[in-house]
């Protein structure tokens, strides 16, 4: 009996052994929230995804070990307040939020855990961080465009197509509020070289076939798009309409190019979720936000995509081919 009675406490025992250890890993998993506008099945959301994984894992945190990400996908003003809330409830250690709209949403629900925002482009004017060296609050992170990045845009439209007249800037005011602060430099560079420089707010995919088909309607016109979640979610719209109308368009993310757009010039996404997970790292291992500033994107390409170019009639000059990133064929 009593040979049977230590079998039985210790078969109880091991049976315990594992549920221990796994108690004592969930007290180490450290949890991080991450938020994206874009749907879960789009090809681009994967790609940050992965980066920002494989950032995480070269500092030592791996997802089931020691971390534990939480995921939330919302591209509507709706569905990413109700996003924001969520995450924010699951009581994560540090926030990851991937473009202003989804920034300004986390922000408004938490003051205190920490957060760091990528695919931002003004922190400051947006009101996430009281100056690039000195953040000051709950957030820092990368700022993905300087201002001026849209007088670069008007250049490499004009080294394509000389002739352009007139160009349209393409926005969507609720998810670019930094709108403004771009078109002034594209005004002047165009200004400075007798092009006329038209702002162009879209709200919805019948406003954009609108107002595309329209500006089309005049010759030596191009098409400038600034980057956010709205003119990224209808990216295929926008590529096709520029294409049937054999509108040149200068894009500001390679995979607009690869979707079928002409030619984009800008930071790479994947690389920025890369830098962010060193700033997740400093914070799992005690870092505040505030002491951490605000880094610009370095990482900047250029691709074209000669199908395209080839579709409207266009020539690309040689010397443009060379210094291209990405070369579609």
């Amino acid at each position: 009996m009593r040979r049977r009675e230590f079998i039985t406490l210790l078969g109880g025992a091991v049976a315990g052994w594992p549920f221990a250890a796994r108690a004592q890993q969930t007290d180490r998993m450290r949890r991080i929230g991450v938020m994206t506008p874009f749907a879960q099945n789009d090809p681009e959301a994967s790609v940050r995804l992965m980066a920002l994984r494989e950032g995480l894992l070269k500092l030592g945190w791996t997802e089931g070990r020691n971390i534990r990400i939480d995921y939330r996908f919302a591209s509507d003003a709706e569905a990413i307040s109700k996003a924001a809330k969520e995450i924010v409830e699951s009581r994560p250690v540090v926030i990851l939020t991937d473009t202003t709209p989804v920034t300004a949403a986390v922000l408004r629900e938490v003051h205190t855990t920490p957060v760091v925002f990528v695919q931002v482009g003004d922190p400051l004017g947006s009101g996430f961080v009281a100056s690039f060296p000195h953040p000051g609050g709950n957030a820092t992170g990368l700022n993905n465009f300087p201002p001026t990045m849209t007088s670069k845009w008007l250049e490499l439209l004009m080294e394509i197509v000389p002739r352009t007249a007139r160009v349209m800037y393409l926005f969507n005011p609720p998810t670019a509020p930094y709108a403004q602060r771009f078109f002034e430099p594209l005004k002047g560079a165009a200004s400075s070289i007798g092009v006329q420089a038209i702002a162009s707010p879209v709200h919805d995919p019948v406003e954009i076939e609108t107002v595309i088909t329209g500006f089309a309607r005049e010759p030596d016109s191009g098409l400038i798009v600034l980057p956010s979640i709205f003119t990224a979610v209808h990216r295929d719209l926008i590529i096709s309409l520029a294409e049937r109308y054999r509108l040149p368009a200068v894009y500001p993310f390679r995979f607009f190019a690869e979707g079928g757009g002409l030619i984009s010039y800008g930071s790479v996404p994947a690389d920025a979720f890369r830098q962010a997970a060193t700033y997740i790292d400093q914070i799992l291992r005690g870092a505040k936000p505030a002491d951490l500033p605000v880094q610009m994107s370095v990482k900047f390409e250029l691709a074209v995509n000669l199908k395209t170019a080839k579709a409207m009639g266009l020539k690309i000059p040689e010397s443009f081919l060379v210094r291209a990133d990405k070369v579609i064929e």
